[in-house]
């Protein structure tokens, strides 16, 4: 099984809006760098694609894609950027809009993507061994694939991203959409409902979450989103395998955001505070310990515990920092909250990718309580960066951050379990009391600086999963 092609709605460097674009952008690199793979992307050619990316694309085909009693016109085009191989579906009425998603028919939009990648696979210079499909926008390409069979011994893998996206539409669309025989819409409906995450549960070979412990919570109730009996009844087609991150993209001793770059030196990295702090209006003191959050600011993140436990925690002596847009509640509780104490904290309502890279360089300790996360990227940065990530214990935050223990001096961060916001103010404190205590700060830095979450190891579990799809022949 040496040859993949991913299907996916979003991908760096070409279009981002969350962590699914830089999985995509860096996993096939690292199984072609690893394992010798040669894996290609398939995406959308939106209008917010820049000019830059367009120039480069070289046109394949075009072809007409039905979509139920209709047909669409699409364009196949090519690019190639570090090795890769990345194709994009052209589409002028369903993709030349401002913006990704948020619009009423992304369902449609989405459905014709699925539709045209199964479309597109006849016109490729590839042949595929495995179609490995990422999230809802993606999925249906998944059911297609098994449906209608475009190639000979095809197989197919899901990942789950977040459990929370799953493409729900009415059930009359199945027809307007779809036209499959009947005897199909038991692969898609779900409660009386097109579920687009659903058909690829119920079609694909195999399905993947993005990390061990999500792979088990999903199964529960309340973290599935109403999709547990399906997940309990592919149970043993269900693996989690850990996200990494780019370690060449995110380095603080190659990062040109940084003013000083380090690579593990705490008094470089002290540098960075000091820059931050006069370039936010902060009180200047390296030795201040520095909290941030860098985050959408949705009520996912944890962000109502923050809320109940913020001004008592802003009664020590320590400084805060928050980036991100999201939900008017929260935007409108860190402005005030800034307000209040504008010796200790600093809300941005923004996105800066550069002053993000900043933050987890100039950071003691990086917040992530969050109610969910299927895997988590921004804990993985800030260990990059060496700062240490305090989180709840949920997802793939349980299975990258190792609780510090002052007996053993194990662990490379804090946790704590319950989501109550006291728990989180206790373990905010403990944060504080380690730091300091030279000793431990020292021991718990150690263990921070080893922490690695490279591509590697998850590159080769796919690999292994990709090969275990292979027939066994007797």
């Amino acid at each position: 099984m040496r040859n993949v092609l991913f299907v996916a709605s979003e991908c760096t460097p070409f279009i981002k809006t969350g962590g699914l674009a830089d999985v995509i952008g860096s996993l096939p690199q690292a199984l072609r760098e690893h394992e010798k793979m040669e894996v290609r992307v398939i995406l959308p050619l939106y209008d917010e694609i820049s000019p830059e990316w367009r120039s480069q694309m070289e046109h394949c085909a075009s072809f007409d894609v039905p979509l139920g009693w209709r047909n669409q016109e699409a364009s196949l085009y090519m690019l190639k950027h570090n090795q890769i191989t990345y194709y994009f579906i052209e589409n002028t009425y369903y993709f030349t809009r401002k913006g990704v998603y948020g619009y009423y028919d992304d369902g449609e939009r989405f459905v014709f993507f699925s539709r045209a990648v199964i479309e597109a696979l006849s016109h490729l210079d590839f042949k595929p061994d495995v179609l490995h499909a990422h999230d809802w926008q993606a999925a249906m390409s998944v059911a297609l694939a098994k449906i209608l069979q475009p190639l000979d011994q095809l197989k197919t893998v899901f990942t789950i991203h977040n459990i929370k996206y799953q493409g729900i539409m009415p059930l009359e669309t199945f027809d307007d959409f779809f036209q499959l025989p009947a005897d199909h819409i038991g692969g898609f409906e779900w409660n009386g409902m097109i579920n687009c995450l659903k058909s690829a549960l119920f079609h694909a070979d195999k399905i993947t979450t993005v990390s061990p412990s999500y792979a088990e919570e999903i199964k529960d109730s309340y973290y599935s989103e109403g999709l547990h009996p399906i997940l309990l009844e592919r149970a043993q087609d269900v693996v989690g395998v850990l996200n990494g991150i780019d370690t060449k993209e995110y380095n603080p001793l190659t990062d040109p955001a940084l003013p000083v770059k380090y690579r593990s030196a705490r008094a470089r990295k002290t540098e960075n505070k000091v820059a931050i702090q006069q370039k936010l209006g902060l009180p200047v003191d390296g030795e201040k310990p520095l909290y941030i959050i860098i985050t959408r600011l949705v009520e996912q993140k944890g962000l109502h515990l923050v809320q109940h436990i913020l001004d008592e925690f802003l009664q020590e002596d320590v400084q805060f920092i928050i980036l991100g847009t999201g939900d008017h509640e929260f935007e409108s509780y860190f402005s005030d909250a800034a307000y209040r104490y504008p010796d200790k904290l600093v809300t941005l309502l923004t996105f800066d990718e550069g002053l993000a890279r900043q933050l987890y360089a100039s950071a003691d300790f990086f917040v992530m309580p969050s109610k969910f996360e299927p895997c988590g990227l921004a804990q993985l940065i800030a260990l990059q960066y060496k700062t240490v990530p305090i989180v709840r214990e949920t997802g793939g935050l349980k299975d990258t951050v190792q609780a510090f223990n002052e007996v053993t001096g194990e662990g490379n961060g804090f946790s704590f379990t319950n989501y109550n916001a006291h728990d989180l103010l206790t373990v905010l404190r403990y944060s504080l009391l380690v730091y300091h205590q030279p000793e431990q700060w020292t021991s718990l830095i150690k263990n921070v600086n080893r922490s690695q979450f490279s591509w590697k190891e998850s590159a080769h579990e796919y690999a292994g999963l990709y090969e275990s799809l292979k027939p066994q022949y007797v």
